[in-house]
C-alpha cells in the first residue's frame, strides 16, 4: 500500500511538470521559437483596422459614380475665351477685366498672370490668366459677351472643361486619416514602451517618415481643394483683323518717304564693295604693271630674234 502512494504521487509530479513545460519543446523539429514581434509592425497592425473605418467613404467600383457620404462631387472647371476687338480697345477691355478681379480680392480673385503685346502699328494682343470663385466666374461669364459688345468687339472662342477630383480627394483623405492614425499610435508606443534602444530608434524613424508623408499629402489635399473652389480662367484678346486694308499707307508716299533711306543703303552698298575689291584692284594692277614693263617686252624680244 505505501509503495502504491509513492507510485501516484511521482504520476502526479511528472504530469504536473508536463504541463508547466513550454509549447514549443513539444516540438523541437519546427526550429526555435519565433522572435518577439516589432514594435512598428504592431503598431501598424493596430492602426490598419482603424484607418480602414476612418476613410469615411468606402472604395467604388471601376465605373461607379464617384461621391463622399453626402453625395456630394469634387469638379474642378478650367474655362478658355478669345475676344476680337479693334486695336485701340484691346488693353481698355483687358484694364477693366484686371480691375474687375482686384476689385472682388484675393478671396474671390486672383491675377495669375497678365500680359499685352504690342507688335506692330496695327495689332495688339493680350493675355489674362485668373483663379476664382466659381460664383463670381459664373457672374464675369453672364456680362463679357455685353463688354465686348460695346467696346465694338467679337467672342470668337469659348471653351470650358470639368475634371471630376471627387476620387482623388477622397482617396488623399482617406491616406492622410490613416497616416494620422499610424502617427498617433506611433507617439503613443515611443512614449510608453520601455524596449531596447534599437526597438525605439526604430519607431523613430518610423515616425519622421510618416510624419513626412502627412506634411505631403496635406499639401496635394490642399492643392485638390484649391482646384475645386478656385475655377481657372483664362482670355485672350487679338486685334480685329479687317478685310478691307484701309491702314495700309500710299506705296507712292512711301516710297517718297524711304527716298534717303534706300539711297544711303545704295551708297553703303556701293562702299563696301570698294572696301572689299580695293585690294584685289592693286594686286591685279601691280601685276599688269610687271607683265607690261618687264615681262611682255622680253617676250617680244625673244620672238624676234
Amino acid at each position: 500500500m505505501r509503495h502504491l502512494w509513492i507510485g501516484i504521487v511521482l504520476s502526479l509530479g511528472l504530469a504536473a511538470c508536463g504541463e508547466g513545460a513550454p509549447s514549443y519543446v513539444a516540438s523541437d523539429s519546427s526550429g526555435p521559437p519565433p522572435p518577439p514581434p516589432s514594435p512598428v509592425a504592431g503598431a501598424l497592425a493596430d492602426a490598419a483596422p482603424q484607418a480602414s473605418r476612418g476613410r469615411g467613404a468606402p472604395v467604388p467600383e471601376a465605373g461607379d459614380p464617384v461621391a463622399n457620404e453626402a453625395g456630394e462631387q469634387f469638379i474642378a472647371y478650367t474655362h478658355n475665351l478669345g475676344f476680337s476687338l479693334p486695336r485701340a480697345n484691346v488693353e481698355p477691355v483687358m484694364q477693366a477685366h484686371v480691375a474687375a478681379c482686384e476689385t472682388a480680392g484675393p478671396r474671390a480673385c486672383i491675377i495669375i498672370n497678365a500680359n499685352l503685346n504690342n507688335q506692330s502699328d496695327d495689332y495688339t494682343s493680350g493675355y489674362l490668366s485668373i483663379r476664382a470663385q466659381p460664383d463670381w466666374i459664373a457672374g464675369f461669364l453672364g456680362g463679357v459677351d455685353a463688354d465686348i459688345d460695346a467696346a465694338e468687339g467679337e467672342v470668337t472662342s469659348r471653351n470650358r472643361q470639368a475634371v471630376d477630383l471627387t476620387r482623388a480627394i477622397l482617396d488623399t483623405d482617406a491616406r492622410l486619416k490613416a497616416q494620422t492614425i499610424l502617427k498617433g499610435r506611433l507617439e503613443d508606443l515611443l512614449a510608453n514602451r520601455d524596449g531596447e534602444l534599437a526597438d525605439l530608434l526604430q519607431v523613430e524613424r518610423e515616425l519622421a517618415r510618416v510624419t513626412g508623408d502627412i506634411e505631403s499629402i496635406t499639401s496635394n489635399l490642399k492643392a485638390l481643394r484649391l482646384r475645386v473652389s478656385m475655377s481657372e480662367l483664362t482670355l485672350r484678346y487679338e486685334t480685329k483683323r479687317s478685310l478691307v486694308g484701309g491702314g495700309r499707307t500710299n506705296p507712292l508716299a512711301s516710297a517718297f518717304g524711304d527716298f534717303f533711306y534706300n539711297m544711303s543703303s545704295a551708297l553703303a552698298g556701293v562702299v563696301t564693295f570698294f572696301a572689299v575689291g580695293l585690294p584685289w584692284m592693286i594686286l591685279i594692277g601691280i601685276f599688269l604693271f610687271i607683265w607690261l614693263r618687264l615681262i611682255w617686252p622680253w617676250v617680244r624680244k625673244r620672238r624676234g630674234s
